[in-house]
């Protein structure tokens, strides 16, 4: 018998679930130091996440998704990119958004129903939200077509979750960034569950790093978890983008510790003892128990960081709630460069229903 092809998908951890190094740290990692702002970032995110949620509870931001467990994920893709290149995101990637310079009242315009949280102050390279699953593959795909030709170093950065890796925009994507030897990462941020749909619905796949081989991308397989283990794996892909050497696709494994969004409930569709079992492989924990090791962090710092977090975040939503309201007729302003003939006249009936015509 002749095998026609042989793989194997790497698997990156350095800190287990308790904040204990496994083995030797990668080399731009051995200095501590260099983590504890990004520890302090995802405090920060945890912050706001637990106040827009409040905040959707009390009537004053629209349905929600939250983020809850993917802060190592999602700030160590945003702090592995450079100012110059692209990012793509879906609707829940805050702590890598936040990394790239958007600020948390664009956020939480965006889930206000105000299309200016969709119009980044910075960067104004920078796709918008996409709720549309792995649709923005195919525009980061675009973007790192275009740097190609240019000769440019940037690369393109596209997020989806689990149940996007089974949308063929998705595919379409891996199978162009090989075809074409494309600097573009796409992140697959597996959290165990497409909504209601568990992971072992969506694919017969081992793992969903692997789908990336059909499409000749170099792939990883991550704990999304570990802080460290997230920047060493955007690094390589990062280099390799750069040097020419084509695009990767790379799974994060993590989880969502709350629902899909604010208008779910996870108890329908999965039991306590896997959300309590994943509490013990909290993100924030294994960074803290490292850092704290360390002699680089404190129950006293903490507490400090997590009032200024606080106060932070209350800035950002006072100037979110004080941005005025736009007129009914604003819905029409972000769907055409030149408005079609019936879109107008719907725009016109909705002033005279204000009474404004």
């Amino acid at each position: 018998m002749t095998v026609a092809a042989k793989f194997e998908i790497e698997y990156l951890q350095y800190l287990d679930p308790q904040g204990k190094p496994i083995g030797k740290l990668p080399p731009a990692f051995e200095d501590p130091k260099t983590l504890l702002p990004l520890f302090k970032q995802m405090l920060f995110v945890r912050t706001f996440d637990d106040k827009a949620i409040r905040l959707q509870r009390t009537g004053k931001l629209g349905t929600y998704a939250a983020c809850l467990g993917h802060e190592a994920t999602h700030v160590g893709i945003g702090a592995s990119m450079q100012e110059a290149d692209v990012f793509a995101p879906s609707y829940r990637e805050y702590g890598a958004q936040f990394m790239r310079g958007v600020q948390a009242r664009e956020i939480l315009l965006y889930w206000g129903g105000d299309e200016r949280g969709n119009d980044f102050a910075v960067p104004r390279h920078d796709y918008a939200w996409s709720v549309p699953i792995s649709t923005q593959c195919l525009h980061a795909a675009g973007a790192a077509l275009a740097f190609k030709l240019r000769g440019q170093k940037q690369l393109a950065v596209a997020c989806c979750g689990d149940g996007g890796s089974s949308k063929t925009d998705f595919y379409a994507a891996l199978n162009s960034a090989g075809a074409y030897q494309l600097p573009l990462i796409l992140c697959v941020v597996n959290n165990g569950w497409a909504i209601s749909v568990p992971r072992s619905a969506q694919t017969g796949a081992q793992t969903l790093a692997q789908k990336g081989l059909a499409g000749g991308l170099h792939c990883l397989q991550v704990d999304g978890n570990d802080l460290i283990a997230v920047l060493e794996g955007m690094r390589r892909a990062a280099e390799r983008a750069r040097n020419g050497e084509g695009g990767s696709v790379i799974e994060f494994m993590t989880y969502r510790l709350h629902d899909h969004t604010t208008a779910d409930d996870a108890r329908r569709y999965r039991d306590d003892a896997e959300v309590k079992d994943a509490w013990t492989r909290d993100p924030m924990v294994r960074l803290r128990n490292y850092l704290t090791a360390q002699k680089l962090w404190s129950e006293d710092e903490e507490k400090a960081w997590a009032e200024e977090c606080a106060r932070k975040v209350d800035v950002e939503i006072n100037a979110y709630l004080e941005t005025p309201v736009q007129p009914v007729e604003a819905m029409f302003d972000y769907l055409y460069a030149d408005p079609p003939a019936d879109l107008l006249e719907q725009r016109e009936a909705a002033i005279r229903r204000e009474g404004r015509a």
